[in-house]
């Protein structure tokens, strides 16, 4: 099994992740993984830290030349604007001149103070910060990597932003290169132009918007999550790593609530026999390429809902303040009008992470080369049920 684990505060020195579980030799490339975090930092609307904001990587340990060793793997996100934070984010003792007691509503700040017993907002905020998802996508390439070798993509699109969806086919991995093109990482041009729009148009006045992202992955051998318990079941599994970036509000696989509504005739995934296509086959995608916990071995497709961002220009949220207890205006530390373009990249690599998971989980080996013939010896016995003069 893959697990990670990651530290730091938006504004501190650095983020640090630690991967445990890659098997040994799988390559790593920095250039590679510095791609994947500027993929993060993309998408019309974010805010002017964007736009000087860089991510300093150092891999701290787990590799060597290029390859991994099969320890736990640490890389460090250096903040290049640490100089500016040094004194207000001091590991020293100490006491901050500028609390910041007016929480800001829709994040995390008011219910953070109270569990924790704070009375500065940034005790909370530092880590609460979407800043932290740059290391959940420096482990997302890690296990993005892990599934090329077992011939399995993840990518992820806008489908929605504002009052904007888009239509149209899906892209499919070698469409990646113009999702990322795409002011808004849409696949759909004429969605692309009035997303453009909306997020013009809130910005116009100070609002912010949400949307949906959905992913994609492709190649995904049947037969990964289980059936057997509850903490096993593939969709779960999913479904919390997505709750889990900041922001996000729903998760559907296919069609979603749309099922909900039809009648049983039409809502599910008819089976289908093709040997020239792999056997078993289902010509639609209602059920998101899982079904009963458990990879279909069909097009897995996963949705991602994020509300509007809660810092706003104007108009601020109203608040209390936490000292006098007075009505006031909340305080606002960044501003993006939407996040929902880099909120996609960000659940690719919390897909990919659950998928490398169960594969290891599955196929098993300490080694890329062993994990690779054994997901090879189990495509092949599928092969041969297929062939055999038995029942499939």
């Amino acid at each position: 099994m893959l697990r990670f684990l990651t530290a730091g505060e938006s504004h501190g020195r650095a983020l640090v992740v630690v991967v445990e579980g890659l098997p040994a030799g799988l390559e790593v490339r920095t250039d590679e993984l510095a791609g994947e975090l500027a993929r993060r930092r993309l998408g019309y609307g974010r805010g002017p830290r964007m736009r000087f904001e860089a991510d300093e990587l150092t891999l701290l340990a787990g590799v060597r030349h290029g390859r991994t060793l099969g320890s736990p793997v640490a890389i460090e996100i250096a903040n290049t604007e640490w100089p500016k934070w040094v004194e207000e984010m001091s590991p020293e003792p100490g006491r901050t001149a500028k609390p910041l007691t007016q929480p800001r509503p829709g994040h995390a700040d008011l219910a953070g103070m109270q569990k924790y017993g704070f009375d500065d907002a940034r005790d909370v905020l530092e880590r609460a910060s979407a800043r932290e998802t740059a290391a959940r996508v420096a482990a997302g390439y890690l296990a993005k990597r892990l599934l090329a070798e077992l011939g399995v993509a993840v990518l992820s699109h806008v489908v929605a932003l504002g009052g904007a969806s888009a239509q149209g086919r899906r892209p499919e991995p070698g469409d990646l290169a113009a999702v990322d093109a795409s002011a808004v990482r849409c696949f759909d041009v004429e969605a692309e132009q009035a997303m453009v729009a909306e997020v013009r148009a809130a910005a116009k006045v100070g609002d912010s918007l949400g949307g949906v992202a959905e992913v994609l992955a492709y190649g995904v051998p049947v037969g990964l999550g289980s059936h057997v318990h509850w903490d096993r079941k593939l969709d779960g599994l999913i479904a919390q790593a997505l709750m889990s970036i900041q922001a996000v509000k729903a998760v559907w696989f296919g069609e979603g609530l749309d099922v909900a509504v039809k009648r049983g005739s039409v809502a599910h995934d008819a089976i289908g026999w093709d040997p020239e296509r792999g056997g078993y086959v289902r010509e639609t995608a209602r059920a998101g390429g899982v079904e009963g916990g458990m990879s279909s071995g069909s097009l897995l497709a996963v949705s991602a809902a994020m509300k509007p961002l809660a810092t706003l220009n104007r108009p601020v949220l109203s608040t209390v303040d936490v000292v006098t207890k007075a009505e006031t205006k909340s305080f606002k530390e960044r501003t993006d009008v939407t996040a929902v373009p880099a909120m996609g990249v960000v659940a690719e690599s919390m897909v990919a992470l659950v998928l490398a998971s169960e594969a290891l989980r599955k196929f098993g080996g300490d080694s890329v080369a062993e994990l690779v013939r054994n997901h090879a010896a189990f495509l092949a016995g599928l092969e041969g049920a297929l062939t055999s003069s038995g029942s499939p």
